[in-house]
């Protein structure tokens, strides 16, 4: 079984490093127009067998259900899991329930993610052990397929080595094949003020203005980007 995996943070936890930008409300109202446009281009993609929403909230689960997902509660602990143990529950949850024996885990910030991404994410994880799409801003991981779905663990709560670097060391280490995901859209993800402006372009660039996080970002967004030297794309300033 062929199993998407999307766990996504409680609402009242949602987007911290964002906090600065939007009130707590409105960033609960970030999340969930980010969700309703994933769970729209999911409708159009028919290459995993089950399609799984993980989180806490129950206004996340009622909308998987409405969009023919399926929605799993997540139980809150004290203290907090790190990431990778809501990861590694996740994991378990789809081989021991579901019988995976592919996976593929997406994250709700990956805005410009295609139904065409999915389906080419899909067909390296049938071929390859790992599979690994790099975030476009960071040393992370904005999307990663496992086969079988327990053959490497994440990393991303290490306290020192970015994500992307940090698995791929380990994939090393213990000879799998793996894939690299070229993809612009696919690794371009929100998680800081920046972010937040250049979403907002890209959205327009690649015609994406009636997706709900595109009105939110409309309404909501009071920042814009210029650049701070004349000769240097790479320093902006909000």
């Amino acid at each position: 079984m062929n199993i998407l995996l999307i766990p996504i943070a409680p609402l009242s936890r949602t987007k911290s490093r964002l906090r600065k930008c939007f009130s707590k409300e409105q960033l609960k109202d970030l999340t969930i127009a980010m969700f309703k446009d994933l769970a729209i281009k999911l409708r159009k993609v028919d290459c995993f067998d089950n399609k799984i929403v993980y989180c806490n909230s129950v206004e996340i689960l009622e909308l998987a259900n409405q969009f023919g997902l399926i929605g799993i509660k997540e139980e809150l602990t004290t203290p907090r899991k790190t990431f990778d143990q809501v990861i590694n529950d996740l994991n378990h949850i789809a081989l021991n329930k579901y019988d995976a024996t592919t996976t593929v885990f997406t994250f709700l910030d990956i805005l410009l993610i295609s139904a065409q991404n999915f389906y080419e994410i899909s067909m390296l994880t049938k071929t390859h052990q790992l599979v690994i799409c790099p975030a476009i801003s960071s040393a992370g991981i904005s999307v990663f397929g496992r086969n079988p779905p327990d053959i490497i663990p994440t990393f991303f709560s290490d306290n020192e080595t970015p994500s992307l670097l940090a698995m791929l060391e380990a994939a090393k280490e213990v000879k799998l094949k793996v894939a690299i995901y070229d993809s612009f859209r696919s690794g371009f993800d929100i998680d800081i003020k920046q972010d937040l402006v250049l979403a907002h372009q890209y959205l327009k660039i690649f015609d994406l203005v009636k997706t709900e996080t595109y009105a939110f970002l409309t309404s909501n967004l009071k920042l814009g980007l210029i650049k701070k030297n004349i000769k240097n794309n790479r320093k902006l300033k909000i």
